[in-house]
């Protein structure tokens, strides 16, 4: 028997996946798991997905039910805060006062939205997507017919657009770029997923900003003007224009990292007794040669179970390319690997994704100096991400990538 306690601080996902797979391994000693909120551990997913589509309660989001937690000694502490973090004494510092030691701690703290700065955006009715409280009132905006305002097309903003239109609630999305998921995809994709959502009656509006939310009898959302000085009627407001890592406390405390916290390939930090998963872990990734920072439900759902055996001294390590996936009407989009700079890439498209009025099948890779760093296929299930997982990495020609009678197995040179 163990006479040890590991704690995990973060009810997500990823401080969910540490606890369980603790469990799971055989640990006896003592798991804590703490999270600020007021339930057991959940993932993000289904909030943007499936439950504002309607075709999930909220409630699957659950890792477990409560019982689950209890039936395996797990002390989930919830509305509990951590304020602070002493190494040298092993003890977390709590918001009422109190402190919890720990003989070893794994920190899954997560990321926040990044808040809007503008005129009125204290008002009742300015949204914002990350738990699921936030999810149910979202849903109530969608339910109740709109009309719906998103800032920030990026991937949480034209999930809930998709899931607006899908109940025929008018929305409008502000987006300061060019193109929607510019950064992440470069123009030519990027352009598909902008006549998606303009064939579905989303009202696009690229390249323009907002410049304040209008409230009725000052307290409640109304209208929004934006950037260009149009004043757009609005139930609601939904910001979706990034996150940032809670990692402020965390790096006070000595740890190293900057825009997360540093670990190695084990997913330890800095100090030797703590380890780091999902969203805040900048992980020294042997699969990419290089550290990297994922916010994604696959780094949360890979890398607890990697921490929980690497702190039992399994040498476990976290190996994995970078995977995400997303669903908009009816396009289902999977992706794997992981593109520093997309402008200084070559994009090659394989399959036909002209017509937004037909359900697109196709594939894309990007490619710096003819190797694959990542790729990605739409609604082509029977081949899947797998092939294309194989592909990163790896030099191709691109002009026998692009040709769908070539077959994956001879791509590579």
């Amino acid at each position: 028997m163990s006479d040890e306690t590991y704690v995990v601080v973060g009810g997500g996902l990823a401080g969910g996946r540490v606890a369980e797979t603790l469990r799971e391994e055989g640990f006896d000693g003592d798991v804590v798991l703490v999270t600020v909120e007021d339930r057991p551990p959940y993932e993000r997913p289904v909030l943007s997905k499936g439950y504002l589509l309607g075709a999930e309660p909220v409630t699957s989001a659950y890792l477990h039910d409560a019982a689950w937690w209890r039936d395996h000694a797990i002390d989930v502490r919830t509305e509990t805060m951590v304020t602070g973090l002493r190494l040298d004494d092993r003890l977390l510092e709590l918001e009422d006062g109190g402190t919890l030691a720990y003989d070893k701690l794994a920190l899954a703290t997560g990321s926040w939205p990044r808040r809007l700065d503008v005129p009125g955006a204290d008002l009742d009715g300015v949204l914002y997507l990350r738990d699921m409280p936030e999810a149910e009132r979202i849903k109530k905006v969608l339910d109740s017919g709109g009309p719906l305002v998103v800032v920030g097309a990026g991937w949480i903003g034209l999930e809930i657009a998709a899931a607006a239109r899908t109940h025929s609630v008018p929305v409008t999305v502000l987006e300061t770029a060019p193109l929607p998921l510019q950064r992440v995809l470069g123009d030519d994709v990027a352009t598909i997923f902008a006549e998606l959502h303009r064939h579905h009656g989303v009202d696009l509006r690229l390249s323009t900003g907002i410049a304040r939310i209008d409230g009725k009898d000052g307290a409640t959302v109304s209208s929004v003007v934006t950037s260009a000085g149009d004043v757009l009627p609005a139930a609601a407001v939904v910001v979706g224009i990034g996150a940032e890592p809670q990692v402020d406390w965390i790096l006070a405390a000595g740890l190293r990292g900057e825009d997360g916290v540093d670990t190695d390939a084990t997913l330890q930090t800095s100090d030797p007794s703590v380890w780091a998963v999902g969203d805040i872990a900048a992980v020294d990734n042997p699969a990419l040669g290089r550290r990297v920072r994922i916010e994604h439900w696959a780094m949360a759902h890979d890398s607890g179970p990697v921490a929980a055996r690497a702190m039992l001294g399994q040498g476990a390590v976290f190996d994995k390319l970078p995977y995400f996936y997303t669903d908009q009407y009816d396009l289902g989009m999977e992706y794997v690997g992981h593109v520093p700079d997309v402008t200084t890439t070559d994009v090659v498209l394989r399959g036909d994704a002209t017509d937004a009025s037909e359900p697109l099948a196709f594939q894309a890779f990007w490619l710096r100096d003819g190797v694959v760093e990542a790729a990605m296929h739409v609604n082509l299930w029977d081949t899947g991400i797998a092939p294309l997982e194989a592909l990163v990495g790896k030099r191709v020609d691109p002009v026998r990538l692009a040709d769908t009678s070539v077959p994956f197995d001879q791509l590579g040179v």
